[in-house]
Order: structure tokens, then C-alpha cells, then sequence
């Protein structure tokens, strides 16, 4: 089973401090869906306000259409793997996952039975004997996510269980998560301060900002057409280069800049004389392109850094502005030694104006 949950204008604060400020949300039965933001932003705050264990000041949490109000985090249909895994080190990893059966009264058998077919759900059938101290980071977290599955939720809680792993563990381990995700078929709520992990896992993707919701979307639409200038700085690299709206039509903006004027596309309704923010994916501004693309900065070339099957070059216009392309692997006639006088170019459908950031 699995239930939607809706966030209805939740705000919360602690002492003078409003760490979630009038929040609306629904998220689907069955949905993956991921808080993002920087630490302090509010997205842990909403996920122990869904949990239980945190009574919003103002608003409503409403599980499977059911009001949450007042009722704790025992009997809320929900199940929350934090962070530290909180696993029991004495026990072995068929204990572990039993624990909440047996917390619930469950006979033996059934709690066996139950606890043969998660283990096998998340690929490990035949590590039930062993101690968790006796199991790799990523085999624990999966313990972790069959350990809450055991109790039927319809709404598994996430709070950022990858951090603690290596680059390529925490690579894996989203791979398995959708995976298991997909195959149990309930909400999945993920918090992470990660836009990677966001964007991998996600069907959608909420990017919060000093405890308020900045843009709700799938991951191609958070990460192609941010609708603010902080979704747009803080999800994947940009180029931001500031300047004041000269004109305004057809769903583009010319913007008078210190590197010139250039265009972009104008979702926001810029109009002339508005303070205005053009980004433009590092992957989207290359050195030497076609003189036929709309825009052109000139720039010197200061330091690269290669990263195996991508090279970022970085380059400096007018001292204070910094700016970076990315290549390919066979991109190589493209790079220009340090020092180096280049023509960075771009199309105007590749970047976007936004309102400057307050």
C-alpha cells in the first residue's frame, strides 16, 4: 500500500526562528520525490513535521488524505531511515530487520517468512546470519531500507542516508534505491543537500531556500529552466553574468552586461530596466564555436582541470568576472593554453534572465 502526502501551508518555527515558512506541496502515491536545498534551508524540519516528530506552528499534514494532527510518529503510516542508519550492532542483519515485527508482536514464523522476502527484495538473501559490522556501507543501508519496509509503510522517510559514503558507493547506492523504490512500489520522500542524488533518483525534485520552496519540477525542468536565480546558482554549475534588461520581446531579453549586450530567453517577463541575471550552462558556453550562435564574451583563459571524461576550462573577463566551459574527450583542439585571448559563444536559447537575487 501507498499514500499520497499533502503539505498544506505548514510553517515552523522554533523560538524567533521560522525554519519552514508556509510550505503547500502534494506529493503522489507512489512518487519519488526529493527536498533539496543547502543545509539550514528547512528540508529535514518538513520531513520530521511529516514523520511525527515535529507538530507544525501553523497548517496541516495530511497522509492518505488523513489529518496528522496530534497523532505521533508510532502511528503515523510512515517509516524514517535517518541519517546514522541507527542499526543494532549486536544484532544480526534477520534480527535487525525483524526488530519492528517483533516489537509489534508478529509469531515467529510469519516474522521469518517476512524477513526472508526483504532480504531478498534488496539483494541481500543470504547475508541474514551475518552482524552489520560484518557488512560493506551500502549492504548497511539497505538493511536500513528493509528494517523500515518490514513494518508496511505507505510512506518511506529518507534523511540524506547517502552522506556518509564514498563517491562511488553513493553512486551505486542511488542506482539501487530507485531500483528498490520502483520495486516496492510505495512514496519514497528524500532529503539531500546532493543535487546529483536529486536529480538521479527523482520523479520530482522541491528546491528550498531559507525554509520556503523556490521551484517544484522534474529534473530536466529544475535543472534546464530554473525559475529563480538561486535554483539557477545552486543546481548544477552555471555562468551568471549580471546587467540591466535594454529590451524585451518575443519571449527573449537583451541584457546590457559589462561583457556587452547579450540574449536570452525570458521566462520570467523581464521587462526594460529590470536588474537581471543571465546564466548559462558551463556545458552551453564553448570556446571558438560558430560565429553564427547569438552570443559572444571575450574572455582569457586562466587554468584547467581535468576530470576523465570531461575537462573544465576556467577563464577570466574584465578581472573580476569568472567564467567556465566544459569539453568533451574530443574536444581537444578546442583548449586554449593559460594566458590565451578566446571567444566564448553561446546560443540565446541556451540561456535563460532571471530576476537578480535579492
Amino acid at each position: 500500500m501507498t499514500a499520497d502526502v499533502e503539505l498544506d501551508r505548514i510553517s515552523v518555527r522554533f523560538a524567533e526562528f521560522t525554519a519552514v515558512q508556509d510550505v503547500s506541496l502534494r506529493i503522489a502515491p507512489g512518487e519519488f520525490f526529493s527536498f533539496l536545498g543547502p543545509s539550514g534551508c528547512g528540508k529535514t524540519t518538513i520531513l520530521r513535521t511529516i514523520s511525527g516528530f515535529i507538530e507544525p506552528d501553523s497548517g496541516a499534514v495530511r497522509i492518505g488524505g488523513r489529518d496528522m494532527r496530534g497523532i505521533g510518529p508510532n502511528r503515523r503510516p510512515t517509516a524514517l531511515i535517518f541519517q546514522s542508519l541507527a542499526l543494532f550492532p549486536l544484532m544480526s542483519v534477520a534480527e535487525n530487520v525483524g526488530y519492528g515485527l517483533r516489537v509489534r508482536g508478529i509469531g515467529r514464523a510469519e516474522r521469518r517468512r517476512t524477513v526472508a522476502r526483504l532480504l531478498e527484495t534488496v539483494a541481500l538473501g543470504d547475508q541474514g546470519a551475518k552482524r552489520v559490522s560484518e557488512l560493506s556501507g551500502g549492504q548497511r543501508q539497505r538493511v536500513a531500507i528493509a528494517r523500515a519496509l518490514a513494518v508496511e509503510p505507505q510512506v518511506l522517510l529518507l534523511d540524506e542516508p547517502l552522506s556518509a559514503l564514498d563517491l562511488k558507493l553513493r553512486q551505486y547506492m542511488r542506482n539501487e534505491l530507485r531500483t528498490i523504490q520502483r520495486r516496492v512500489g510505495i512514496t519514497f520522500i528524500y532529503i539531500t543537500h546532493d543535487q546529483g542524488e536529486a536529480l538521479t533518483m527523482s520523479d520530482r525534485v522541491a528546491v528550498m531556500n531559507r525554509g520556503r520552496i523556490e521551484q517544484v519540477g522534474d529534473s530536466r525542468a529544475i535543472y534546464a529552466t530554473p525559475e529563480t536565480a538561486f535554483v539557477a546558482s545552486f543546481v548544477g554549475e552555471t555562468n551568471a553574468i549580471s546587467g540591466r534588461v535594454g529590451a524585451a520581446a518575443n519571449g527573449s531579453a537583451a541584457v546590457d552586461t559589462p561583457l556587452g549586450r547579450l540574449t536570452a530567453r525570458n521566462p520570467r517577463t523581464l521587462r526594460a530596466g529590470d536588474a537581471a541575471t543571465i546564466f548559462v550552462r558551463p556545458e552551453s558556453m564553448l570556446p571558438g564555436a560558430a560565429a553564427a550562435t547569438d552570443n559572444a564574451v571575450t574572455a582569457t583563459a586562466a587554468d584547467s582541470a581535468f576530470e576523465g571524461n570531461f575537462t573544465h576550462l576556467f577563464f577570466r573577463a574584465l578581472d573580476d568576472i569568472r567564467l567556465v566551459c566544459v569539453l568533451g574527450p574530443r574536444d581537444g583542439a578546442n583548449r586554449p593554453a593559460a594566458g590565451d585571448t578566446v571567444t566564448l559563444r553561446f546560443a540565446a536559447a541556451d540561456a535563460i534572465a532571471l530576476p537578480a537575487a535579492s
